[in-house]
């Protein structure tokens, strides 16, 4: 199947010298939900300021629906919807007026069951009517998306959807995103929340220094890179462990109650049934155990860390 979004060789250097894209060559599947992770200045906004086509690339080529952004824009544009990160909306319009106008910005002609549709989908309808400098910060955010889904796009960027908005509310808009990827939106979202990624994505990619230094199906780039931990409270502290663990791969938590053993869940040896053996001989007891997994908060530091 074709790539609802085509990127290849893209590259942006700013009159200042400073080269915000290297050679980004990326594919986003329609209908999946596609998370790009990246510290602040690796190059997120630019990137979907370019294929928004609010941004010329120095090289390369974007193609929204294999339109291209730049030698066909109108068309290409008219798949995407935007939401960006601040918040800008006609403070005195209404929500009814506001949205519609949008959709009339795009060339679509009057559909009044679609935006309200829209704004019903969005938990909007009963706030219609209202100003929009009346609205809380968490709804003007939902008039955003629904000034973006306005024209019925079929690509829908989120760039950093629910900053600044309460768990409460955060956890109805990740409803609301999994709503539209089941009505056929392709979903690319910016998160600084890894919770986030980890909640709603089909893939990640993540990009740091202006380059994409991965791109994996979430499950699979957490069996690659998440480790598992086994914490065993003891029985008795340790000062140290013991020079016979040495060989595995083991920490001592600082009050030395605590073992915590780190391996590679995919391996066919864990490890554990040894390390059980040698505690055993070394009389070393524990009262429980439990397991835990990298989050991918942790795999993506690891990514984006450099050595000091």
């Amino acid at each position: 199947m074709q790539p609802i979004i085509s990127i290849k060789n893209l590259t942006k250097t700013y009159k200042s010298g400073f080269q915000a894209l290297k050679n980004i060559n990326l594919d986003i599947h329609r209908g999946e939900i596609f998370a790009l992770l990246g510290p602040n200045g690796a190059g997120k906004t630019t990137l979907i300021s370019i294929i928004c086509g609010i941004v010329n690339p120095s090289t390369g080529t974007v193609l929204a629906d294999g339109h291209d952004v730049i030698t066909d824009f109108r068309a290409a544009r008219a798949k995407i919807g935007l939401v960006p990160q601040e918040l800008s909306t006609d403070a005195f319009e209404s929500v009814w007026a506001t949205v519609n106008f949008s959709r009339g910005i795009f060339g679509k002609p009057p559909n009044t069951a679609h935006v309200e549709q829209v704004l019903r989908t969005l938990s909007l309808w009963d706030k219609r009517h209202e100003k929009i400098r009346m609205l809380s910060g968490g709804m003007k955010r939902r008039v955003m998306i629904a000034k973006a889904l306005s024209h019925e796009p079929q690509i829908l960027f989120l760039d950093e959807p629910t900053a600044g908005v309460d768990v409460v509310l955060r956890r109805d808009m990740w409803d609301m995103v999994r709503r539209l990827r089941e009505a056929g939106v392709t979903i690319i979202l910016t998160t600084h929340y890894i919770e986030e990624a980890e909640e709603m994505a089909d893939r990640i990619g993540v990009i740091s220094n202006g380059e994409i230094i991965l791109v994996e199906d979430k499950a699979v780039l957490m069996a690659k890179l998440g480790k598992k931990q086994l914490h065993l409270h003891l029985q008795r502290p340790l000062a140290e462990i013991p020079v016979q663990l040495a060989g595995h791969a083991l920490t001592l938590a600082d009050d030395g109650n605590e073992l915590i053993y780190t391996f590679d869940a995919q391996s066919k040896e864990t490890g554990i049934a040894d390390l059980m053996r040698e505690l055993a001989l070394h009389g070393i007891d524990f009262k429980d155990l439990r397991s835990s997994e990298s989050s991918l908060e942790e795999i993506f530091v690891n990514l984006v860390e450099t050595p000091a």
